[in-house]
């Protein structure tokens, strides 16, 4: 595959240097993602199969509030705070990040099947898959999508909490389809940016920028996958 640097980007490196960090660069996002999501299936498995963990972390509405923050806190402060980290330390904060959220998504395991939870997982990664490539091959602009998709999200959450009060099946329903569509389009849009990114960073042979950079497209593409795993798993959903 030719990058085209010539056209695009200036070239502080040679094209076979460029496209040889490029590649490296990628496949690093997606090993991240990867061990990402498979800590918190482990941590998830591990909490589910612990009575007393189950009882301390779901029993106490503070104890959960407090994962919450701190999980709020850690996308917000590795997203924020990455030109100021190090590799290793934004590497570490993703993967305490994937750990807690490993430790709230254990109520799944008691909330669903076995079976359920697998057939979704499954779904899930076949879509993710899918719509990962798109985003990697599409020559298609995508900077517009940018807002809507952002305004879709804000108006997912906020339709999300409402439904909390009211409790319509009906809401629920359209909101969990919704969820799915965004959450798409969101993995073609953030793979497409990621590329981007990456592609441009491998042009001036910055290994540390890169490596950082991805680092968080790792996690944008990990909170894709998560999201859209569990509103696929509410349509797939028997529960006990």
């Amino acid at each position: 595959m030719s990058l085209n640097y010539e056209e695009k980007y200036p070239l502080p490196v040679s094209e076979a240097k460029a496209q040889e960090l490029f590649t490296s660069a990628m496949a690093r996002v997606y090993l991240w993602m990867f061990l990402g999501l498979a800590l918190t299936t482990a941590v998830a498995l591990y909490v589910s199969s612990s009575p007393q963990l189950l009882f301390f972390i779901f029993s106490n509405f503070w104890v959960l509030m407090v994962l919450f923050v701190v999980e709020m806190a850690l996308v917000i402060g590795v997203t924020a705070a990455l030109n100021k980290l190090s590799t290793g330390a934004a590497l570490g904060l993703f993967f305490l990040y994937a750990a807690i959220n490993g430790a709230t998504l254990a109520i799944i395991f008691i909330a669903y099947t076995t079976g359920t939870i697998v057939m979704a997982f499954g779904t899930t990664a076949l879509l993710f898959g899918v719509m990962s490539i798109v985003g990697y091959t599409t020559k298609q602009d995508l900077t517009k999508w940018g807002p809507i998709l952002f305004m879709g999200l804000i108006g997912l959450i906020i339709a999300s909490v409402v439904n909390m009060f009211l409790a319509n099946s009906t809401l629920d329903w359209i909101i969990t389809y919704a969820g799915i569509l965004l959450f798409l389009a969101l993995t073609v849009y953030d793979t497409k940016k990621i590329k981007e990114m990456t592609l441009q960073l491998a042009s001036t042979g910055d290994t540390e920028v890169i490596a950082k950079v991805g680092v968080m497209g790792a996690l944008k593409l990990y909170l894709d996958f998560i999201n859209l795993f569990l509103f696929i798993l509410r349509i797939f959903g028997r529960r006990r």
